[in-house]
This record gives C-alpha cells, structure tokens and sequence, in this order.
C-alpha cells in the first residue's frame, strides 16, 4: 500500500482540485437526494459551485504552505457558498484553515486535528445543527481520523479512516433522521462530503487517471427501503446560476417527431421546451454545453434562427441594471427573487435592489455582498425568501462594514409580508423586528410537480404528479395542480382568513389562475382574492394566505 508520511500544500491544492472534479460526476445524483420530490434539488450543485470557488481562490494564495493554500481556500469557499450545503462546507474549510495555521507541511496527526478543528468550526455554524446531516458526518470522519493517527500517522491511513468512517455515517443518517427514512434517502450533504473527501484519497492512492472512467458511489441507506424508495434517483442536470447556455433553434425537415426529440434532450439540460409538428420544430434548452445539443439535431434537418446566449454574462448583466436604480434611502432592501412578475412586485413595494434566485438558483455569498456594497445605504435589509439562502445571507453580515439585518423569510408569501410591515418612519433595527414578526402572519403554499417517485408524509406520490407543500410541508397530491390548490387551500381555513394572493408561474394559463379565484370569490365572498402573473419557474402556482 502506498505510504505518504507527509503532505505539502501544492500536494493539498492538487487533491482537492480532483475531489472537486470527483463530485462533479455525481452532482445531479447528489441532487436528486431530495427530501421532498420538488424541483429543488441542488445539494450537489451547491457544494460543486463551493468547491469550484474554493480551488480557484487556492490558486491565488500566497505561497504553496499548507497554512496559506487552506486559508485561500476558506476564503473561496465562503465568497462562493451556495445554499445551506455550501455554507457549511464553508465552514468546515474555515475550521481546517485555523487547525493548519502555521503549517509548512503536515502529517497525519495534523490532518487528524485539522479535521476535528473542521467539524467543530461547521457544528459553530448553525444555530440549531441537526445530526443525521453533513454535520454528523464530518463528525464521524475527524473521530476515525484521529482514532487512526493515534496508532499510525500515515497520512493514507489516516484519510482511508475518514473516507471509511464517512461511507458509514451516510449510510446511517436515514436512522437518525426520521424524514430521510420515509424518504428512503440518504441525507445529500453528507454524501457530498463524502465524494469530496473520497476524491481527494484516490489523488493520494495515484488513482487520479482511473478516476477518469468511474464514477462516484451514491451511498446507500443501512434501512431496509421499501420497493419504491429504492427507485434508482432521477437525474437532474447540473445547474448554476444562471444555467450555462440558453441554446434555441428552429429545425426544418421531414417526419420530425418532437416527442421522440424532447425525450433524447431531457438529459442534456434543463427549462426544455420542444413544440412543433412533422415538418418544423422549435427547441430551447438551457445547457452548459450547446454544441452537444447542436451536433444532436443537425441530422434532422436544418438549423434556423439559432440563438446562444451566455447565461453567465446576463446573470451579470442584470446585476450591473441595477446600479443607480435605486435612489438613496436611510435603509435598503435587497430580495432575492425569480420570475418577471413576482420581481415587480418586490419593486413596487420598495425593495431597492433584486438578485436573481430561489429555487434550484441559489445565489452566493458573493452575490449578495456585490449588491450590498453597491448600494448607497450602510443599512440593509435582505429577504431571503427560500429556506436554503437564509444561511448565505447570513454570511454577508460579517463581510461587510455596513450594518446588514436579514429577516429569515422562507418563501415569496413571507417576503411580501415582511415588506407591507415596513415602516418608513422607523429605523433599521425597528423594522427588522417589526418584519420578523409580520412572517408568522401569512401562510405559504407551493404547487409543483413530483421529480421522482417517492411514499413521504402517507401520501403515495409519483413522478410527474401534482404535489402541495404548505408552509414547507407536503400535505397533498394529484393529477392537476388546479385539484391540488384546491385542496390546500382547504387546509387554511379560509373562512378566518383576509386576502388570498395567487402567484400563478411560467407554466401556468392565466385563465386557469382566473378559474381557481373565482371558485374562491364564490365560496367565501367576503375574501379578497388578487391574481398576480408571478412568472415563477418550477412552481404552477405560489399563493399567500393572510
């Protein structure tokens, strides 16, 4: 077995760059690792896109020490942290970065203590860390380490602990975590550490060339599944923010068939649209790579009106729109939001400035802190509104000289009544309060379609149904998302309620949208009930009720 007695930072740099190229493989299959089969799933991702910027800033580091490459690192990840995932895989390289302070080189020992120092620093993180997490696991795998070291400090040996002990723990967070056991998953954080950690081993065992040809193991849970949820994961394309290439073209020929063509492109992207008939047939897709998509379909028949645009350079386009929108204010609002529509209303109800995001596009810590330090106020405000950028939001106020409150609003609903408690005549720390507080007021529901099949809160889901989620949790399932607004609506008690707002999505007709009110305006007369064309990707219909 191959014997490493001690590692240099260059030798760090290099197996943590294939760790990130390992994870890279199983990103949608982490994904996929969802709780809930919602659109949504984008653990893997966030932790790719982390990981992604934490080797790029080890590039710029100082000199090639272990202690300057793992500070570069933390910075990286925490400029580049996405989601709750990416977070605290942040904080787990600020952790290691202080357990290395001062290293040349280390050994085992070292890398055992590191590792600690890592779990510790992510435990620190979260106000309420949960175990049956990536938390456990970093756990579970710094005990092994130096359990190891404290017999042998090869530095192979050491790491062949961590991985080994890291297999197990994923395998057993389902038994620690009640929600991954009716799921019949494994928690996906910790299955992302574990690839990363896996990856970097294989570096040191010289496997690096082989990895080339594999791919990484998606854990298994210890629990016995029932049949359904051992369905192998659904897929989900790897996904940034924004998604690669929006790639759209006209194809003309003869017997085209869309169907049979939407099908060959699922895997290839995501926001597939394929319409048309024998003859002409119209695609968009959004891909990171547009001439795997382009070389698919040249041989159907010709290409018009091609069209590739750099999601990337919009994303940054639109945040340098921006700029100069906002006039100056004692104190700024920034919100995160997608969808043309639900962004206007955000604007309209004086948020200075919206970034890009929520579901399946979380923003990064680097994201919001550029639009925090562009704006002309040093007191801001930032509504999250999505449970898994909470915790980035977070991490900007420690970045920043300027005074930052977030208000820990979840969903649309919450953010648009945290903003109609906002007082104009009340400071900054006042209306942090007051807009906390006005969060409990409303509930939130979300109807989309199932991305895999699953059996979760006794409700027996398939893919593709319509599934309800109410204030998060998912109380129901059906054929349409109309039936399965209509029977969450049921759970709120309408009668005690004030307004209903209704959201209606990219997907989702208009005179659909109209149909449902007017079935609420005749059921409770005395309800306000407003239809707004949210534009909302992944979600047919998000509705507010106070």
């Amino acid at each position: 077995m191959k014997q490493v007695k001690s590692i240099t930072g260059q030798d760090l740099k290099e197996m943590f760059t294939t760790a990130t190229s390992w994870l890279e493989k199983s990103a949608s299959d982490i994904d996929s690792l969802n709780v809930f089969p919602v659109p949504d799933g984008d653990t893997g991702t966030n932790m790719l896109l982390t990981m992604r910027s934490t080797m790029e800033e080890a590039e710029k580091a100082a000199d090639t020490s272990i202690s300057s490459i793992t500070k570069a690192m933390a910075t990286g990840a925490l400029m580049g942290a996405r989601g709750n995932s990416g977070v605290i895989l942040s904080q787990f390289w600020s952790g290691l970065a202080q357990g290395l302070t001062g290293k040349e080189t280390v050994d085992g020992h070292d890398w055992a203590d590191a590792l600690q120092k890592a779990s510790e620093a992510a435990y620190k993180g979260l106000s309420n860390p949960v175990e049956g997490t990536i938390l456990t696991v970093t756990k579970e795998a710094a005990a092994a380490a130096r359990e190891q070291a404290s017999e042998n400090g090869d530095v192979v040996l050491v790491m062949e602990a961590a991985v080994s002990a890291a297999t197990e723990s994923v395998a057993n967070t389902p038994t620690l975590l009640p929600v991954l056991k009716e799921a019949g998953v494994v928690d996906a954080g910790g299955q992302g550490l574990y690839t990363i950690m896996e990856g970097a081993l294989r570096h040191l065992l010289g496997e690096a060339e082989q990895m080339q040809f594999r791919k990484p193991q998606i854990i298994a849970s210890s629990i016995p599944l029932t049949p359904m949820a051992i369905t192998a994961p659904e897929k989900l394309a790897v996904d940034e923010i924004p998604f690669g290439y929006c790639t759209e073209f006209l194809i003309k020929g003869q017997e085209l068939d869309p169907d049979k063509l939407r099908k060959r492109l699922e895997k290839k992207g995501q926001s597939l649209i394929v319409v048309g008939d024998d003859t002409t047939v119209r695609v968009h897709i959004h891909t990171l790579d547009p001439g795997n998509v382009v070389h698919h379909v040249t041989s159907l028949g010709t290409m018009h009106y091609v069209s590739i645009r750099n999601m990337d350079e919009q994303h940054q386009d639109f945040l340098e729109m921006q700029k100069g929108k906002a006039p100056a204010a004692d104190t700024a609002i920034i919100a995160i939001a997608s969808g043309e529509g639900i962004s206007d209303v955000f604007t309209s109800l004086g948020v200075t400035a919206i970034v890009p995001g929520g579901q399946t596009m979380n923003p990064s810590t680097k994201d919001l802190l550029h639009e925090v330090e562009e704006s002309a106020s040093d007191k801001i405000i930032i509504l999250p509104n999505n449970k898994n950028i909470v915790l980035t939001a977070q991490q900007v106020q420690s970045l920043s000289k300027k005074s930052i409150r977030v208000i820990p609003s979840k969903t649309i609903p919450q953010g648009v009544a945290a903003l109609l408690a906002f007082d104009y005549e009340a400071d900054a720390e006042t209306n942090a309060s007051i807009m906390t507080e006005a969060l409990a007021a409303v509930k939130s529901i979300e109807i989309t379609r199932a991305v895999r099949s699953v059996k979760l809160n006794g409700l027996d889901i398939k893919k593709k149904q319509a599934i309800g989620l109410l204030d998060g949790s998912l109380v129901s399932v059906g054929d349409t998302t109309a039936d399965v607004l209509r029977e969450v609506l049921s759970k709120t008690e309408l009668d005690k309620s004030e307004v209903v707002t209704i959201y209606y999505g990219a997907d989702t007709e208009k005179s659909e949208a109209s149909g449902i009110s007017d079935d609420i305006s005749t059921q409770h007369p005395d309800l306000q009930v407003e239809v707004v064309n949210g534009g909302q990707p992944h979600y047919h219909y998000i509705v507010s009720v106070e």
